[in-house]
């Protein structure tokens, strides 16, 4: 296990040296001057030239990367354009918001979406099955950034139930998790209905209920194991896609997280806050993919680090 661990930590290095390249490289092709934006509109030439020198932007963009990495090695993020914070003190501040967020966002989408999948599966073709899967739909069809709003609209500003925004008690957490939440539930409903009834069909399924067992036990001893599988796949996915794709929730409902700051820096032209917050958010990815991998093994004894290794 620790071989294969340390297999996938070392092959995770080109992918992130990929994505610093691309991420270095595409932030500086952002239309605008940012040593204009950061010194100020109304700032004279000298200045802007200063800030240009201290960013390297004088510098071939080949030159400007080999000091990034070479600063990155020695652990140095660099520092903020605007705050003049070093960039790991930003990500570590606003991380853990971000993370908040995701789990209980997954959390949402992990209870609600297995449940109306199992039931859904447990009574296909039924009134139950074709609501859910219709909900699933329109789910996964609906854009994060509208629904946010609707559901502020709803619970904020007609009812008053929940505040619209901000991250000052628990209740701040529940429209934005349920946001970033819900299309992903409706993933997982549709994943579980699928894989369950695959696994309802197999022939051990139809030998434990001829030996008398109770549906219940059927379905959730038997066959709920070695579906979650494919489901596991998707929550795995899910959660590093909710990490990164918690932009739009947090800008809505202005969550103090990393998705907003990198919302924020991409408009000042922050180069060094984008770099370093799209690299821990890849960084995360990988992991969480290692983590799923691992997982397989513990829900299936036939998965081998071997055979995940040779696939």
């Amino acid at each position: 296990m620790y071989a294969y661990i340390v297999r996938r930590l070392l092959l995770a290095v080109p992918v992130l040296i990929g994505v610093s390249i691309l991420v270095f490289s595409i932030v500086r092709f952002i239309p605008g001057d940012p040593a204009r934006v950061i010194a100020g509109v109304q700032a004279p030439q000298s200045a802007v030239e200063r800030v240009r020198r201290e960013m390297l932007l004088d510098e071939p963009l080949h030159t400007q990367y080999f000091v990034y990495m070479g600063n990155l090695l020695q652990g140095d993020m660099g520092r903020s354009a605007f705050t003049r914070r070093p960039v790991a003190v930003e990500l570590y501040e606003r991380f853990p918001n971000t993370l908040i967020l995701t789990v209980a966002a997954l959390g949402i989408a992990t209870v609600l979406g297995m449940s109306a999948g199992i039931i859904s599966a447990t009574k296909r073709y039924s009134l139950f099955d074709n609501f859910v899967m219709l909900l699933a739909l329109a789910g996964i069809a609906i854009p994060v950034f509208w629904l946010g709003l609707m559901l502020q609209l709803l619970f904020s500003v007609n009812l008053g139930w929940l505040p619209s925004s901000g991250m000052d008690t628990w209740r701040h957490l529940i429209l934005p998790a349920l946001t970033l939440g819900l299309a992903t539930t409706a993933l997982i409903a549709r994943i579980t209905r699928s894989s369950m009834l695959d696994v309802l069909g197999q022939d051990y399924i139809n030998t434990a209920r001829a030996k008398g067992l109770v549906e219940r036990i059927v379905v959730y001893k038997h066959a709920l194991k070695n579906a979650l599988i494919p489901v596991v796949t998707v929550m795995g996915l899910q959660f590093g896609i909710l990490l990164g794709g918690a932009v739009l929730t947090e800008s809505v409902f202005s969550w103090p997280g990393v998705g907003r700051l990198l919302v924020d820096s991409i408009l000042a032209r922050d180069y060094p806050v984008v770099q370093g917050a799209v690299l821990v958010l890849a960084l995360f990815f990988v992991l969480i993919n290692l983590v799923v991998d691992i997982i397989y093994a513990l829900l299936d004894p036939r998965i081998t680090y071997g055979t995940q290794e040779g696939d």
